[in-house]
């Protein structure tokens, strides 16, 4: 993978391998702490990987954010999608106002929500809560050529490096990605079956609702998309210039810049997973600081997480996007957590562990 961006290459080089030390001293913590082993199911497994992310047995997660990327795609007139393309902007302005399924939930869950236009067609009015990035009015029509210029490509990486670091420097350890543009699920199709090799049979689903004929022309234009531009699946920023988004980008660059600064990506759904495909194949050290939150009912999504080896924490047959599965498995990690580091061990609460040989009746044999 080759880059003109000195802030890509900077970054890919700062992100390190988790902590394997650290997970082996918090996988020897949860086998001594006050319950049987292996009693709180997956969530010892996460908080195993929180250790390593985060560099002790004992993680603390602090504040909690979702950011929301937001972009407009030129292959909409294929007819992929049943949603007129202005719904991007005014779903923009739903996030804005408060009124949005993410919005509910940041809300009563007391998460902060971070809004970025980047790359939506219609102009949005300014607001404090709007990053407006916009690196395009929507990328080209991916079944005629590529999505964006590969300087756009690493425009929008940068940025989302940018926008992590800044975000993790007011607080925040977990970082949720979510998304909104009408076509991106088109895109992500064809990113998911460029890297893993999937045909785009497997790779693309219904999106916001397709009858089976309209999902067999949106299969199409995915592999017709996959043909005319035959993207490198190593090159992350090939595969982002030729069938991606300005709002992948940006969430690609966000996985990227919160695994350098050894924070957590709570990774949402299938477009979220995309973006995680792409930031993987520039750096796969970047996995490492990944959660999957939740399987999304959309097809391709499990197919993106087995290529990324990750296991979700939800299944709740969503398939929204805007980061609501993340918001909701934050929770259950910032718990996952607090039970690594804050429950006693057996020695600490004075409380007997099993008997090593349980047929001894705790009495010496000889």
């Amino acid at each position: 993978m080759g880059t003109n961006s000195a802030k890509i290459r900077e970054a890919i080089e700062q992100i390190r391998p988790a902590d394997v030390q650290a997970m082996e001293r918090a996988e020897s913590r949860q086998l001594n702490l006050t319950k049987p082993p292996g009693s709180l199911g997956r969530l010892e497994e996460v908080s195993i990987r929180l250790a390593g992310i985060f560099g002790t047995e004992k993680p603390v997660i602090g504040g909690k954010a979702v950011i929301v990327a937001a972009g407009d795609h030129g292959v909409v007139a294929q007819g992929v999608t049943g949603y007129p393309q202005e719904v991007t902007a005014q779903m923009v302005l739903n996030f804005l106002a408060g009124g949005a399924a993410i919005s509910v939930l940041c809300r009563h869950l007391g998460m902060r929500q971070v809004i970025v236009d980047a790359g939506v067609m219609s102009d949005l009015p300014s607001h404090p809560d709007l990053r407006s990035l916009k690196f395009g009015r929507g990328t080209a029509d991916i079944s005629q050529g590529t999505a964006m210029t590969r300087q756009q490509a690493e425009q929008c990486i940068e940025a989302g490096i940018n926008l992590a670091v800044e975000v993790i420097e007011s607080g925040i350890d977990l970082i949720a990605t979510g998304d909104m543009g009408i076509g991106n699920t088109t895109a992500s199709s064809a990113i998911t079956s460029a890297v893993t090799g999937i045909p785009p049979e497997e790779t693309t689903g219904e999106g916001t609702g397709r009858t089976p004929e309209e999902l067999q022309h949106k299969t199409r234009i995915v592999r017709q998309a996959l043909e005319v531009n035959s993207p490198d699946p190593s090159d992350g920023l090939d595969l982002l210039t030729k069938v991606g988004g300005f709002e992948i980008g940006v969430l690609a660059g966000v996985v990227l810049g919160t695994a350098m600064q050894r924070r957590v990506v709570v990774v949402d759904g299938f477009i979220s997973s995309a973006a995680a495909l792409v930031a993987n194949a520039l750096c796969p050290r970047a996995r490492d600081y990944m959660v999957a939150s939740h399987v999304s009912a959309e097809r391709g999504h499990r197919v993106a997480l087995t290529g990324l080896g990750l296991s979700p924490v939800l299944d709740l047959g969503m398939r929204l996007g805007e980061g609501t599965g993340a918001v909701l498995a934050m929770p259950i990690i910032e718990s996952a957590a607090a039970c690594l580091s804050e429950m006693a061990t057996f020695a600490e609460a004075g409380v007997s562990d099993r008997d090593p040989d349980p047929t001894s009746n705790g009495e010496a044999t000889s």
